[in-house]
């Protein structure tokens, strides 16, 4: 379905304030880290169709913000919205011989004739944890995302969950900073292997991949 424009201002308005709230954690001294957005391009046998994806503008920026309990502690602001698209552009290019990504998302006013399905991937959580009573700077942090596929109309053929997790691979990293950036990178390695590992086993989505590979020819590889 399109954006109308009362639903652009919106979008533009939400960009705004989350950008003067970055501005405003920024100036008062919030732990900010920019999550490493390079991974490289695994290589796996690609299944057989044409996949739709969608990132919402939410997804593309993703930024966890979290604000401290008391005015000794410091705000963390954590981005990983040009990393996650990085990622999931890396994984799924290697693991579909042909992949659409899309401007919106399908539905029956606007279909998407040229791809056999959509994935539509949403950041529901981010969780870390700080060490406690250690001078080390060891961080692990929790991604949790739930992923749908539906049909080149908007209609669902699978909903699932997935959690990835990241651990600081050194203890001994000069800043918090890099030490957080780094258990992301895990965390998004991990996300990446997870999915890659366990999305045919989604017994909606397996069921998906042997009706559409059965009745499809091979494609081109366009990449």
């Amino acid at each position: 379905m399109g954006l109308t424009t009362i639903d652009k201002q919106v979008s533009s308005l939400r960009a705004a304030v989350l950008a003067l709230c970055l501005f405003l954690l920024s100036a008062c001294g919030a732990n900010q880290v920019i999550v490493e957005s390079q991974f490289p391009q695994p290589t796996l046998e690609p299944i057989p169709v044409t996949l739709g994806v969608y990132f919402s503008e939410e997804f593309k920026t993703h930024t966890f913000v979290d604000d401290p309990e008391n005015d000794t502690e410091r705000s963390w602001v954590v981005e990983t919205g040009t990393a996650q698209v990085n990622l999931w552009q890396n994984i799924l290019n290697a693991m579909f011989a042909k992949v659409v990504y899309l401007d919106q998302p399908p539905s029956t006013d606007a279909p998407t004739s040229q791809v056999q399905a959509v994935l539509i991937p949403t950041i529901s959580d981010l969780q870390y944890a700080i060490p406690a009573h250690t001078n080390t700077k060891v961080f692990e942090l929790w991604l949790k995302y739930e992923l749908a596929l539906t049909n080149n109309t908007g209609q669902p053929i699978a909903d699932w969950v997935m959690t990835a997790y990241g651990k600081t691979p050194d203890a001994f990293m000069q800043s918090n900073q890099d030490a957080v950036g780094a258990a992301a990178i895990v965390a998004l390695r991990d996300a990446g292997a997870n999915f890659a590992v366990n999305y045919p086993k989604v017994p909606a989505v397996n069921a998906w991949i042997q009706d559409s590979t059965a009745t499809t020819s091979p494609l081109e590889d366009t990449r």
